[in-house]
């Protein structure tokens, strides 16, 4: 039997993490580090996700016809998308690189891992050592402070991915970007240099530059379910418009792709923006 988690406060590897309890689910629990919220997981249900912008990222994996999936994620937390894949996918073989050891520690110890494999450690790396074509997805969610690690968004690296995966994988980013969306902007000319279909998801507010939040972009060599996600984003209960095609390209104009040698960080979120509930 598991035991029951203890909310409070613990030093992990990049501050201090917080679990708290969502006083709406009995079983449900949220994990911040330095005020940022980072994971919201139901024990009870894995496939109730808080988060919109995970709600997003598993709309991409709906999509992506049926059965057991070869995942690989960057970033993990309290793992709500891979406990949400292995409840909706049976059988998926899943590996998570996750680069605070501590905070892994505390989620296994509190929330528990059972049945997933972690692995701490640099996500870039763990990513280059993988085998070619051996991944059906990967999903990079990986945010130190609000701010996603520049080496994550480079043409250096979306090579990695492109190799990494199968010819009709697909991978799937949560970045966040704030007015007339420069970050994302690049992101988008950084990953059409190794993947032909793009698309994204994201609030109209953020997408009109009004305010700052998470955008997330889905890419692939072979064509994405834009008609799906679109439904399934207009549909939402916090409705959000899907972009691709034409209309994507056209945001991204003449953006110039990221490589390492810049390595360009995501922007530094305003104060509060990824606060907890």
């Amino acid at each position: 039997m598991r035991p029951v988690p203890t909310p409070g406060t613990y030093p992990v590897r990049f501050g201090t993490a917080e679990l708290l309890h969502d006083a709406d689910r009995p079983n449900g629990w949220m994990i911040s580090v330095d005020g940022v919220a980072q994971s919201h997981v139901n024990l009870d249900d894995p496939t109730d996700l808080e988060f919109d912008y995970v709600r997003r990222i598993a709309d991409v994996v709906d999509c992506l016809g049926e059965g057991p999936l070869d995942a690989l994620h960057v970033g993990g937390a309290a793992c709500t998308l891979p406990r949400y894949i292995a409840a909706t996918r049976p059988r998926s073989r899943q590996l998570v690189f996750d680069a605070d050891g501590e905070l892994v520690a505390l989620v296994r110890e509190q929330l528990g891992l059972k049945g997933l494999k972690v692995r701490v450690g640099d996500g870039r790396e763990g990513v280059s050592a993988r085998y070619d074509a051996s991944a059906d997805l990967v999903i990079v969610d990986a945010f130190e402070r609000g701010v996603l690690a520049g080496g994550l968004a480079t043409v250096e690296f979306t090579n990695e991915i492109a190799r990494v995966l199968r010819p009709a994988g697909t991978y799937v980013a949560n970045v966040s970007d704030g007015p007339n969306l420069p970050f994302l902007r690049r992101f988008l000319a950084t990953l059409a240099t190794s993947f032909p279909h793009l698309a994204l998801l994201a609030e109209p507010g953020v997408l009109r530059g009004r305010r700052f939040g998470n955008i997330v972009v889905a890419a692939s060599r072979i064509e994405l379910p834009v008609k799906d996600l679109t439904r399934r984003a207009a549909s939402s209960a916090y409705p959000a418009r899907c972009v691709a095609g034409n209309d994507l390209r056209d945001l991204q104009g003449k953006a110039k792709p990221v490589t390492d040698a810049e390595a360009l960080p995501s922007p530094t979120p305003p104060k509060d923006v990824f606060g907890i509930f």
